[in-house]
């Protein structure tokens, strides 16, 4: 994360570029000191268009919904991915227990380089981690991914109908899915809640393509693609909004 250098400790940035130079010298890591991202995105395993990642992962997902995923052995994998990680995207999603992105698309570890959060929002920290997945690991596609049924926006409703009183930090969480709400409560059409839910993907979605210096720079230059998406929990087909 070069962008960040001048906040971080002189310790803090010794120790990681030693451990840089030593992925460089492996010739294993994406990631390099002196901007060679370039060359990287041109021979890495990730190195596809952003379609071509949608496709896999969607072509992924109908495996998962017919329930026949692709057989696996995972102690053949995990060699490689002690050498480096390739994600061919990078996804926001809810935390929720039953929204598993590795299992909905039908990926092997490795594949996908995931940030969970109550309500799949946009928070500074979580930016980070998506701007590290974009330049240092080459991920050419970004998923938010929201879900039916979502608590955290059900209670982002409660809270605007009803003037719930929630405890600890969830106003400060919840305060961030009220404007996707407001917008849905406007549709003539459609349930509340589902309206809601792709309301919030679809702001992340925007903020996201708007989000400085990194991602916005990416999703311009057509580096990366970012859409949205919501998983069923029903029958667990995932689908864009």
């Amino acid at each position: 994360m070069c962008e960040y250098h001048d906040k971080t400790s002189p310790k803090f940035r010794v120790s990681r570029r030693d451990i840089l130079k030593a992925g460089a010298a492996a010739a294993v890591t994406p990631i390099s000191m002196t901007g060679a991202y370039s060359a990287f995105a041109k021979t890495a395993p990730n190195a596809i268009a952003p379609s071509a990642a949608l496709d896999r992962l969607l072509e992924g997902n109908a495996r998962y919904v017919a329930n026949m995923p692709e057989q696996r052995d995972f102690s053949a994998i995990r060699p490689n991915l002690v050498k480096a990680q390739f994600p061919i995207a990078s996804i926001l999603s809810c935390s929720d227990s039953r929204v598993v992105p590795d299992m909905a698309f039908d990926q092997n570890p490795g594949d996908l380089f995931i940030m969970r959060v109550a309500g799949n929002v946009m928070s500074p920290d979580l930016l980070a981690s998506l701007e590290y997945g974009v330049k240092f690991l080459g991920t050419p596609l970004v998923i938010v991914m929201g879900h039916s049924s979502c608590g955290a926006v059900g209670a982002a409703i409660d809270v605007l109908q009803n003037e719930a009183d929630l405890p600890g930090h969830l106003p400060e969480l919840i305060s961030a899915i009220e404007p996707a709400v407001i917008k849905a409560k406007a549709e003539k059409t459609g349930d509340l809640l589902t309206n809601a839910i792709i309301q919030n993907v679809r702001d992340q979605v925007v903020q996201l393509k708007t989000a400085a210096p990194v991602v916005d720079r990416f999703y311009n230059d057509k580096k990366i693609d970012i859409v949205g998406a919501v998983y069923d929990l029903k029958d667990g087909k995932v689908s864009l909004v």
